[in-house]
């Protein structure tokens, strides 16, 4: 062993070896690579200017959400399957619910390998225990806040909204909320819990691989379905005097066993409440994974007709779509559509929803009855790859432009788990150029830089399009579109 003064410990030299790598790698680094980053930094310095344009009113705004709200844990879904030893199936296939392994084995595998979101109600209690108890050890999970209503609740609430929350939580889950969140609703014991199987892009589970990052969610919600503060929320909502209404979380009535006519009854209650509200008030609906028809159907009777704006995902859209032209559920859909192919399906939905209200108030006009609901004056379709949002010319809606460059970026903090975008941590998806239909002769728009938010008129409406900047290191993507959305809408109302 050499003497302390004649050894050459290799470590001496290791700041001054990081130093030299690191300069060696920006002396042969690709011109396209700083071009690219100059890219990034320019679309992102002017989607920032682009939200900046507009700002909360001093007056904070006042949004009631509803309904109901659950405990998210989170868990890496390719490790939990593994470690509850639910084998990788080589039949993937689409069930309405859950009853065992095996039908969550087919159901995640249809989902998990095209990378598109779902959500399941399990009907077996004892196997959904024994999955959360799964999930209470496996390490690295977390616990959130979860259910639309909260979800978008909290986002509007950090935007700088007071909102009323209707749905029924525990003490544990009102202490976590915002200052600026008031609930409506029964006190109850256990909240339900949802689990979250998150994945990234490039994940394997057997022989499949996702194509995106996402995510599969699994229910056995008890309170959730039945909308059980839909009475607290009415009440407080006169006196709360809201300048905007956003319904959520029907999803969870998807599939679950009602007694017979239940869940009509609860519906047709909250079609009171909605009709009952001011007109001036504006009435959001968030749609979300759906596979059952009957209460798609009774969505299209209920609560779409009283909505005068619409969100929704890239599978959603053309699963609404569907119903609207009288074709079955479309459970599955590209989870990574052209801008021409969304645009287009967004102007049917428009087209098809405005027919419906105008000859309901026909028919309802020629029997001297009163109108019935409220045209579609806005629609916005958050994808992984941009934002798309239709609102119609001369409605209560406002500052479009900056409302689709906040969706757009609030996707990336979302889905980052930061307010502060790392441009190290994003990259764009969406083509250079985007043509605005499938019509033959249709425009092609190209994405400029400097001004990354295009917008163009069309009939009696606008249309703004904006790029988003993808998060490449996924911390959640559960509660994406909520967030989106609510982002969105803070700065129309």
């Amino acid at each position: 062993m050499m003497e302390g003064g004649s050894r050459l410990p290799w470590t001496k030299y290791g700041s001054v070896l990081s130093l030299f790598v690191v300069l060696l790698a920006i002396w042969f680094r690709s011109p396209q690579d700083t071009v690219l980053d100059d890219r990034l930094d320019t679309v992102l310095s002017s989607l920032l200017r682009a939200e900046r344009k507009v700002g909360v009113n001093n007056a904070r705004p006042r949004v009631a959400v509803g309904f109901g709200g659950c405990v998210d844990l989170i868990v890496d879904g390719v490790s939990f399957l593994n470690k509850m030893g639910v084998s990788h199936t080589d039949q993937p296939l689409h069930h309405d619910y859950l009853e065992n392994a095996e039908q969550l084995a087919q159901s995640f595998a249809y989902f998990f390998a095209p990378g598109a979101a779902a959500e399941r109600f399990m009907i077996n209690e004892t196997l959904f225990s024994e999955l959360v108890e799964g999930a209470r050890d496996l390490p690295g999970n977390r616990w959130s806040v979860g259910g639309n209503a909260p979800v978008m609740a909290g986002r509007m609430a950090t935007e700088g909204c007071d909102v009323l929350l209707g749905g029924s939580f525990s003490p544990d889950f009102t202490e976590v909320l915002s200052q600026h969140i008031a609930v409506a609703g029964k006190m109850i014991e256990e909240p339900d819990i949802h689990l979250i199987l998150e994945y990234s892009s490039g994940a394997s589970w057997g022989t499949y691989t996702s194509r995106r990052a996402n995510r599969y969610i699994i229910h056995s919600d008890a309170h959730n379905p039945y909308l059980d503060s839909l009475e607290e929320f009415a009440e407080k909502l006169e006196d709360f005097k809201p300048d905007l209404l956003v319904v959520g979380g029907l999803q969870m009535m998807d599939n679950f066993p009602f007694n017979s006519g239940e869940r009509e009854a609860v519906l047709s209650q909250l079609a009171d409440l909605l009709t009952s509200s001011s007109p001036q008030i504006g009435i959001h609906f968030e749609m979300a994974s759906f596979v059952e028809e009957n209460i798609v159907d009774d969505l299209l009777h209920y609560v779409i007709p009283h909505a005068d704006s619409l969100g929704m995902n890239e599978q959603e859209l053309p699963n609404l779509l569907s119903l609207l032209k009288g074709s079955n559920i479309t459970v599955l859909s590209d989870p990574n559509p052209r801008v021409a192919t969304v645009l287009d399906q967004m102007r049917e939905v428009y087209r098809i929803l405005n027919q419906r209200y105008k000859d309901a108030n026909s028919h309802s006009e020629a029997n001297n009855g009163k109108s019935k609901g409220k045209p579609l004056t806005r629609l916005h379709v958050h994808t992984l790859a941009f934002q798309a949002m239709i609102v119609t010319h001369g409605s209560q809606w406002k500052n479009t432009m900056s409302a689709t460059a906040k969706a757009s970026l609030t996707a990336n903090r979302h889905v980052c788990g930061s307010n502060d975008i790392d441009l190290s941590k994003a990259r764009l998806i969406m083509d250079d150029s985007f043509s605005i239909s499938h019509r033959e002769g249709s425009q092609r728009i190209p994405l400029q830089e400097t001004r990354p938010v295009s917008c163009w008129d069309e009939d009696d409406y606008q249309i703004c399009v904006a790029p988003v900047l993808v998060c490449t290191e996924v911390y959640q993507t559960a509660g994406g579109g909520d967030n989106i959305s609510a982002a969105g809408l803070v700065l129309q109302i």
